[in-house]
């Protein structure tokens, strides 16, 4: 698979998986732990997460700026690497639950996201920067696509484990002081210790915590409180696996360091086979101009993707948690149980690992025959179908009740919950379409951006992720709100305006890309 690619490309990937491993946790877990530690409705929690996810691609910004004014990429990927490491270490340190002082233990957890979400925007754009300068190089220039698939799959071999191994921690936690996993019991502890609850939801309460014990517990307000610190106690300690696969990084990256390209230097072919750096050759003002106009285009357009996309880390998460039968899918390993709404978050970076090599070989026997696509056009249709994940969505929700309504339950029982093989389905063709337009958008950038803009202009490809992700709480909104399958509508239409509009764009984007 890597022949005929640059040797750095193994070594960058590697470097990533750990900041992907990170990312995955995140994903799966931190809407879910931010309601069950601190009580927090799915709005609330979805705001600190899209600010988080949002910060996470628009410090990127910062990352490339600070990386094309001082010429250390290097130097500031291993300040991202270090940083990061520090921010989980912050959210790791298990705290009592409930918490003695929401503002202070909130105001904690934040500051630890941010740390993450600074040291992300020094490492991300500035890698990926480096990824695109080994492919300036004349020997690999026709295979950039292709080595920014072959990057994007590696990368993603770490978040595949990252929600197993968070979930296995989690409900070993559990199990380990005597009781069993249930995914609507952080909420309905909540409300009876707030006195919100509803007398539907407290006899619900009451039932699942006498299956979830040995013995039906005397006291709820003591079972309440014991349950929600031993259960978020075990997502302190999945975030802390997040430590290990950055400092795993952290090394491989070290080791690599002096193999890596340096993008403040163009990297031509001379002799034989050897590499000598030579200034960048100056764009004129004019081809200048015309390019940052067709990347900006590209950026205000992908942002109606990335809205529809990133909700696998709150919506569809809600819904894998509200209405999917989750015992389905339930693992027993004997010391730990397999089970839970952040299962399904190991579905995206599987199926880009085991995707990536068959969508790259349709793309190369196209391109034998002459007939390959250009990468504004994959973009586009890779928008296409992520309307048509959301559709499936859409069709398999309906008939089910309101987010309000089931809240009030309680929770649904498994017999009115859906198979949870809508959400794999839905997460496949999510994934087809991410294929077709994330590493290939970073491709996009790296070849059509002015050299002297390269970290800036990866940087802005993460901003534009990061507006549409600032936008996920309009999908929390209306998930809370309106009936479920209309939720999953809003999507479809925002990914078929990416579309017509990438389609409406194509001749130009081709003419500037060429």
């Amino acid at each position: 698979m890597f022949k005929n690619h640059p040797k750095g490309l193994l070594a960058a990937a590697l470097s990533n998986m750990g900041e992907r491993f990170g990312f995955y946790i995140m994903m799966a877990i931190l809407s879910l732990f931010l309601m069950s530690k601190f009580g927090l409705e799915k709005t609330a929690a979805t705001w600190i997460y899209s600010v988080f996810y949002a910060l996470i691609y628009l410090l990127a910004l910062a990352g490339g700026y600070i990386a094309d004014r001082t010429k250390k990429y290097k130097g500031t990927i291993l300040t991202g690497l270090i940083l990061m490491s520090v921010g989980y270490a912050i959210i790791a340190i298990p705290t009592p639950t409930p918490v003695p002082n929401l503002p202070l233990f909130l105001v904690l957890t934040c500051f630890g996201l941010f740390v993450i979400a600074f040291g992300n925007g020094l490492f991300k754009g500035n890698l990926q920067a480096v990824v695109g300068q080994m492919y300036d190089d004349p020997r690999y220039a026709e295979r950039r696509d292709t080595g920014f698939q072959i990057f994007y799959m590696f990368i993603n071999v770490g978040a595949a484990i990252a929600p197993i191994i968070a979930v296995g921690l989690r409900n070993w936690w559990v199990s380990h002081n005597g009781y069993a996993y249930n995914s609507d019991l952080p909420a309905l502890c909540h409300q009876y210790l707030k006195g919100t609850i509803t007398p539907e939801a407290s006899q619900r309460l009451a039932e699942l915590s006498a299956s979830v014990s040995t013995q039906a517990p005397a006291d709820l307000t003591l079972f309440a409180n014991e349950y929600l610190n031993i259960f978020n106690t075990g997502f302190h300690y999945a975030f802390g696996a997040a430590i290990v696969a950055m400092l795993i990084s952290l090394v491989i990256f070290i080791t690599n360091k002096q193999r890596l390209p340096d993008p403040s230097l163009k990297t031509v072919a001379v002799g034989a086979g050897k590499n000598a750096a030579a200034p960048v050759a100056e764009m004129s003002s004019a081809e200048t101009e015309q390019r940052l106009y067709a990347l900006f285009s590209v950026f205000a357009v992908v942002i109606f993707f990335w809205f529809s996309f990133h909700q696998n880390g709150v919506t569809l998460t809600f819904f894998a948690n509200d209405y999917t039968q989750l015992n389905v899918l339930a693992i027993d390993l004997g010391f730990t149980v397999i089970k839970g709404a952040e299962v399904f978050q190991f579905f995206n970076p599987f199926y880009v690992v085991f995707l990536t090599p068959i969508v790259i070989g349709i793309f190369g026997w196209l391109r034998a025959r002459g007939k390959e696509p250009s990468t504004p056009k994959k973009i586009a249709i890779g928008m296409g179908i992520a309307a048509t994940a959301f559709v499936v969505m859409s069709i398999g929700s309906a008939g089910l009740p309101t987010a309000d309504a089931a809240k009030e339950m309680g929770g649904l029982s498994d017999v009115m919950r859906v198979t949870p093989f809508l959400l794999i389905g839905t997460y496949f063709i999510l994934t087809v379409a991410e294929l077709f337009i994330s590493p290939l958008g970073l491709s996009f950038v790296s070849k059509v951006a002015p050299p002297k803009y390269q970290g800036i202009m990866q940087g802005c490809w993460l901003g534009a992720t990061a507006l549409g992700n600032q936008l996920l709480v309009v999908g929390t909104l209306l998930y809370e709100h309106i009936p479920i399958w209309a939720t999953w509508c809003v999507f479809v239409v925002a990914c078929l305006i990416s579309m017509f509009t990438m389609l409406y764009m194509l001749k130009w984007l081709e003419k500037i890309a060429r």
